[in-house]
């Protein structure tokens, strides 16, 4: 499989979650500015760059294939691990009925600095595994903060717009976490070819 597609498709997996908290933020009204979401995104690059890093250290340690073995059950497992905590619990469909706030608010920096720890977990993820496959660092990293500023950008833009918009069971940002681990698991598959 051609290095760029994995490429590609390890971008948008790692960004599609920040498209979904972007529209849960949108939906309730609340905005991210740009300087908060540059903050995002230079966490996510540096939570990318880390994950890559250790990858290709565990990858100089394992002999031959492992790398990419591991690196594909990595990916794997933390795609299933995506789609089954997007399950729709009554929990969240009871908040999804909470009516939503009509004034905009921004968020701070302190809730930026968490947001984008919290949103790096799947760059940092990701990294390991590009790192085990032998990604650029920088390319990967890059690419990863970019995707996390344009997908927060829109899903906050989007999310004003598509309130209370759901698909069956689950919401806008739900539905995209789902695509979200879909992609990493085809990621896994595709190593092998």
């Amino acid at each position: 499989m051609a290095p760029w597609f994995i490429i590609v498709v390890l971008t948008i997996s790692s960004s599609i979650d920040n498209l979904g908290v972007g529209l849960s933020y949108g939906i309730r009204k609340i905005r991210i500015s740009i300087y908060s979401n540059f903050l995002i995104a230079v966490i996510c690059f540096l939570f990318s760059v880390t994950g890559i890093y250790f990858g290709l250290w565990i990858a100089t340690v394992l002999p031959g294939i492992l790398p990419m073995i591991l690196g594909a059950i990595i990916l794997g497992i933390i795609g299933i691990r995506i789609i089954l905590l997007t399950k729709p619990t009554k929990e969240k469909e009871e908040i999804a009925k909470l009516p939503t706030n009509t004034k905009t608010s921004y968020i701070g920096w302190g809730e930026s600095i968490m947001l984008g720890i919290a949103l790096s977990a799947n760059a940092l993820t990701n990294g390991v595994g590009a790192g085990l496959l032998g990604f650029s660092p920088f390319l990967i990293s890059l690419l990863a903060a970019i995707g996390s500023f344009v997908t927060v950008w829109a899903g906050v833009e989007f999310g004003v717009k598509l309130i209370n918009i759901r698909i069956g069971k689950y919401t806008i940002g739900e539905f995209g976490t789902v695509i979200s681990g879909v992609l990493l698991l085809i990621v896994a598959v595709l190593v092998f070819f």
